[in-house]
């Protein structure tokens, strides 16, 4: 008895401490504490608040005290198990009840928009998404993170460890799971204040703005795993497949339009080149700059019916044209006849082919990943990255994917992030680089079970390895064998970014590159 009232007035204790941090960051304000601390009194079953002392502290983070009341929440029954998942599913709906209400947060955001500036509007609702813990900074500063040097500038590099794993229980359960239909999806607006479950999060913490592009309304949040500073996802507001049109480039440049700090992309909307949602349409954008956005033009074309625009293929492992100028309608009407061109545009010995035949069926195999951006210049920039999605008996993964000999390293698609550079590479990697590196150092052997035994995680890895002790040897230092790692995973990322180029980057690929601008009215001066 004495145990269980010293550890519900801990609780209670912790909850005054989370109150006191969401008020310290504005997500409550003097009137909604009061609110906030009965309805978690009441989410973990106590009668009354805490009665004594509660130290004034500044905290960072709300993370430290959201375990402790997790913890609690297992102590007394709140959770199910205690796992990632079911602790990510509470947090969720603890921090939700320390939230604003959606409007009163679209109303701070454009009032804040209006009255200082788009950026300091920006600037309130990242902070507000990273305090609520709607993005999990915890997590994501976890991640690895390089920049590796090659022939086309540094690549950034991250091994992505922010999405926690599975508890094995868990994927077992979700054989047995009822299938649901609600939300459609993970970018649907329907989520907003969506209590989650096993295979779906929560986000009673989420909060979006609405905005228009082209005259249709749009979402604009963060992204709760941000790969790079001010990672947001811009969705449509109806659940419509992405589709690449020349209305795609309308959108993009409205967006900017409205945030200029900011840049926009989409991905593809055909399978193997595209992202991983391609039934939502959505863009992400962001405060970063890309290696991409700083690689140079290579070579400079003009078009006779779009003078005040500016063309050039842009020094970088894929295929880009990068359009500028000051004339917003031209730019977008050049892009828009560019994409119309590379849809039928084929040539058969660069192995582009706009369509394919089967069974009667004509299948497309041509578009765009295209990026908006202000450029130094104040000019819009719109970077036009060509793309197909072929296949072959060669290369069944995709002709333009990461080919088979780097897929111990990058297997998934090639989206927009990795087209401007940054690689996301499996977590797995994390663990599997640290053991290489351990057979370099000559603290461990690179064994028979390495080399033979499929089940093995070092196994994918065995010809890489066998390569870089040819040529490094086994008595390496740690720094070395870490340096080492690091600048042969940038080299092979920038082989997966050469095989997802269209034209190659040999004189024949970029004689290719050539013929097509010709073919769609470009010219050099």
């Amino acid at each position: 008895m004495e145990h269980a009232l010293k550890a519900s007035q801990h609780t209670a204790l912790t909850i005054e401490r989370l109150l006191q941090f969401a008020k310290q960051n504005g997500l409550v304000e003097h009137l909604d504490v009061y609110t906030s601390r009965n309805a978690l009194l009441d989410l973990f079953g106590l009668a009354e608040p805490f009665q004594g002392e509660v130290p004034d502290v500044k905290l960072a983070s709300p993370v430290a005290v959201l375990e402790e009341l997790l913890d609690a929440a297992y102590e007394i029954g709140l959770l199910e198990e205690n796992t990632t998942t079911y602790r990510d599913l509470l947090d969720a709906r603890i921090m939700g009840l320390l939230m604003p209400r959606p409007s009163e947060v679209v109303h701070q955001f454009w009032n804040t928009a209006k009255s200082t500036s788009v950026e300091a509007a920006t600037n309130y609702f990242y902070k507000q998404s990273i305090d609520s813990n709607y993005i999990r900074m915890d997590r994501i500063q976890k991640n690895a993170y390089w920049l590796a040097e090659t022939p086309y500038g540094h690549l950034e590099i991250t091994i992505n460890l922010s999405k926690p794993e599975k508890d094995p229980k868990e994927i077992a359960l979700l054989k047995t799971l009822p299938q649901s239909s609600y939300p459609l999806c993970l970018l649907c607006v329907d989520n907003l204040g969506y209590a989650g479950r096993v295979n779906h999060p929560a986000r009673q913490n989420l909060r979006v703005i609405p905005l228009e592009l082209d005259g249709e309304k749009w979402y604009f949040q963060y992204s709760p795993y941000v790969y790079y500073n001010e990672h947001s996802i811009i969705f449509h507001e109806k659940h419509i497949p992405m589709k690449t049109t020349a209305n795609t480039f309308y959108r993009l440049l409205d967006f900017i339009e409205q945030f200029p700090h900011y840049f926009i992309g989409s991905n593809a909307d055909l399978p193997i080149v595209g992202g991983s949602i391609l039934n939502h349409d959505h863009f992400q954008g962001g405060r970063h700059q890309f290696p991409m956005e700083i690689a140079p033009s290579e070579k400079v074309f003009s078009h006779a019916n779009f003078a005040g625009v500016k063309a050039a293929i842009v020094k970088w492992p894929m295929s880009v044209l990068r359009l500028s100028g000051h004339n917003k309608q031209q730019l977008y009407k050049l892009a828009s006849k560019l994409l119309e061109d590379w849809r039928a545009y084929s040539d058969a010995e660069a192995d582009v082919l706009a369509f394919s035949e089967k069974d009667g069926q004509r299948t497309p195999h041509n578009t765009i990943t295209p990026i908006a951006r202000n450029n130094a210049r104040g000019e819009y920039e719109l970077d036009l990255v060509l793309r197909n999605n072929r296949t072959s008996e060669e290369h069944p993964d995709g002709i333009f994917h990461p080919h088979q000999h780097l897929h111990h390293i990058k297997k998934e698609n090639i989206g927009l992030i990795e087209v401007m550079g940054l690689a996301v590479l499996p977590g797995r990697l994390q663990e599997e680089l640290a053991d290489i590196a351990k057979i370099l150092t000559g603290e461990a052997e690179f064994g028979r079970e390495i080399q033979a035994e499929a089940a093995h995680p070092l196994h994918k890895h065995a010809e890489w390895i066998a390569s870089l002790l040819a040529k490094q040897g086994a008595s390496l230092t740690q720094d070395e064998a870490n340096a080492l790692l690091q600048a042969e995973v940038g080299s092979k990322f920038m082989d997966v970014l050469l095989d997802a180029g269209v034209f190659k980057r040999d004189e024949a690929g970029q004689a290719a590159f050539e013929r097509f601008l010709t073919a769609a009215g470009f010219v050099q001066p």
